[in-house]
C-alpha cells in the first residue's frame, strides 16, 4: 500500500530567546553557545502557548489548504514527551477544535524520536485497514521544563509544533510518497537511562551525559537511514537532502562527514530554532520546502534519549 504527506505544516512561536540571556543564568556567552551548538536563538512559547495549543497552530496552517475536509480524517496521532495534558492530549484536543467524530486519537511517547516513531504507527492504521486518512501531530514545551541556569543543557531547548496529513492518495505533485519507515528502541545502551531525562516535579529536563547521547546520536541516526533505505532499496548515495533531528550543528556536521553529504544537503533550522525537541526533523523539512524538488528523495532521521533512533524515507 503506498501511503502520501499531503501536507506538512508547522507552527513557531513569535518569542525569541538570543544566546546573551543566558550569560548571567548559567554563565555561558553568545560565542561559546554558538560554537559549540550551532544555535543563536531559540524559539519559546509565550503566555497561553502549550503543547495542544502549538498543535492545534501548526493545524491551523495546514487546514487553509489541505485536499479534504477535516471531516475524513480517521486517526490522530501526536507525538510529544512533553505533554500539556496526559488525559486531554494534543490529539484529543484537535478532535475537540475540529468535531472529527470518527477519528481514533492516541499520544505517543519516545523522547526525540517520538515523531518517526507516531508515523509508524500510523503505518500500521493503514496496513491494518484501520485508516484512510490520518493526521499526525508532534510537539514540544521543552522551555516549560528546561532549567536556564543550566550550563549543560539549559539554553539548548526551543519549542514547535508540526502537522503531517497521510493518505492513500497524491493529490498533488507536491505531495511525498513514504518510502520506509525504521524505529528501534535502544534502551539497553549503557548510559541510556542516565544521559537524558525529563522529571516533571523532580529538577525538569537535564542531560547529564552530553557526550554519551552526541556519540549515539552521531552512529545511529546514519544507522538508521541506512537500514530505512534497505528496506526500499535505497543507499545513502541515493538521498537529495537529509532532514536530522536538530539537536547540535555538530552532530549534523559529524554526520556529514560519515555520508560523505556536504552540508548544503542537510535542510537545518537549528540556528534560529534551537532544539525542537522530536518535531524539530519534520519543522526542517517544513520550512525547507522551497529547497526540495520532484523527484528528490529526503531522508528524516532521528535519535532520542532513553534512547531511541528512527528514520523515513520521503519521494517527493
Amino acid at each position: 500500500m503506498d501511503l502520501y504527506i499531503n501536507k506538512i505544516s508547522h507552527y513557531i512561536p513569535e518569542n525569541v530567546v538570543p544566546n546573551s540571556h543566558f550569560k548571567d543564568l548559567n554563565g555561558l556567552d553568545d560565542e561559546w553557545i554558538y560554537s559549540r551548538t550551532g544555535i543563536k536563538t531559540r524559539s519559546k512559547a509565550g503566555i497561553g502557548e502549550n503543547t495542544n495549543t502549538m498543535a492545534v497552530k501548526a493545524v491551523d496552517v495546514a487546514v487553509k489548504d489541505l485536499p479534504y475536509p477535516m471531516e475524513e480524517i480517521d486517526l490522530i496521532v501526536a507525538a510529544t514527551y512533553s505533554p500539556y495534558d496526559t488525559v486531554t492530549t494534543a490529539a484529543h484536543t484537535i478532535q475537540h477544535r475540529y468535531h472529527i467524530e470518527n477519528a481514533q486519537c492516541l499520544s505517543v511517547s519516545s523522547a526525540c524520536s517520538s515523531f518517526i516513531n507516531a508515523m509508524e504507527v500510523a503505518e500500521g492504521y493503514f496496513a491494518l485497514g484501520k485508516a484512510r486518512k490520518a493526521l499526525v501531530i508532534a510537539s514540544e514545551h521543552n522551555t516549560k521544563y528546561a532549567n536556564e541556569t543550566d550550563p549543560q543543557s539549559g539554553h539548548l531547548w526551543g519549542d514547535g509544533a508540526v502537522a503531517v496529513f497521510i493518505s492513500t492518495e497524491s493529490y498533488s505533485e507536491k505531495d511525498a510518497r513514504i518510502l520506509s519507515i525504521y524505529t528501534r528502541g535502544l534502551g539497553y545502551l549503557p548510559k541510556a537511562m542516565s544521559a537524558v531525562h525529563l522529571l516533571p516535579k523532580d529538577g525538569g529536563i537535564s542531560m547529564p551525559e552530553g557526550r554519551d547521547v552526541f556519540m549515539n546520536a552521531c552512529h545511529y541516526m546514519v544507522d538508521a537511514l541506512r537500514k530505512a533505505g534497505e528496506r526500499c532499496g535505497k543507499k545513502l548515495e541515493d538521498l537529495n537532502y537529509i532532514s536530522s533531528h536538530q539537536a547540535n550543528q555538530r552532530i549534523i556536521r559529524n554526520i556529514a562527514h560519515q555520508t560523505g553529504f556536504p552540508e548544503s544537503c542537510f535542510l537545518m533550522n537549528i540556528e534560529t530554532r534551537g532544539n525542537t525537541g522530536c518535531p524539530s526533523c519534520a519543522i526542517s523539512l517544513s520550512e525547507n520546502l522551497d529547497k526540495v524538488k520532484r523527484g528528490d528523495l529526503v531522508g528524516l532521521t532521528v535519535f532520542g534519549g532513553g534512547y531511541s533512533c528512527g528514520a523515513m524515507l520521503l519521494q517527493f
